[in-house]
């Protein structure tokens, strides 16, 4: 027979522990030794394979919610691939916000042409990245110079005054 419990934190204890139950069964801890069989977790058996390091990385992302973010920085690095290398030579994809791709082009004539491939190069984009949240492709021209700030600028109705 056990014997009694000679301090007053002795004593308190096997109260709690009566009332409350064995701390290794009651904590999560315990519940989860307590269910686990003998002999259960064993070095090759299965669940145990190893994985890719893109699989990892994959289920990595899914679970912190970079998919789309990821995705959005891969269309703005395989650009080339998705238009061809010559349009890749005149555009610049800047950025890309809400749904929607901004991409700037070296001319006007440009612009208007990367306008009418917008349908292709969405079609495209979305085949390959669908992950990505793309609603719509903007192409801007480029920037021109402004005569409202600097050396040149007048007041007044701005460059029409200044051109003659």
């Amino acid at each position: 027979m056990r014997e009694l419990a000679a301090t007053e934190p002795e004593r308190v204890w096997l109260r709690l522990k009566a009332k409350l139950g064995d701390p290794e069964m009651v904590s999560r801890d315990g519940r989860r030794r307590a269910r686990r069989e003998p002999g259960a977790s064993q070095p090759f058996g299965k669940g145990r394979d190893p994985r890719g390091i893109g699989d990892v990385l994959a289920g990595f992302a899914d679970d912190r919610g970079w998919t789309a973010t990821l995705a959005r920085a891969d269309v703005m690095a395989h650009w080339p691939e998705l238009v061809g290398a010559e349009n890749a030579t005149r555009t610049e994809p800047i950025a890309f916000e809400e749904g929607v791709l901004t991409v700037r082009c070296a001319s006007t004539a440009w612009t208007q042409q990367m306008r009418i491939l917008r349908a292709e190069t969405t079609t495209r984009i979305l085949a390959r990245f669908p992950e990505c949240g793309l609603t719509s492709v903007r192409f801007i021209g480029p920037d021109l110079p402004t005569f409202q700030r600097g050396r040149r600028s007048v007041p007044g109705r701005g460059p029409r005054d200044t051109w003659g």
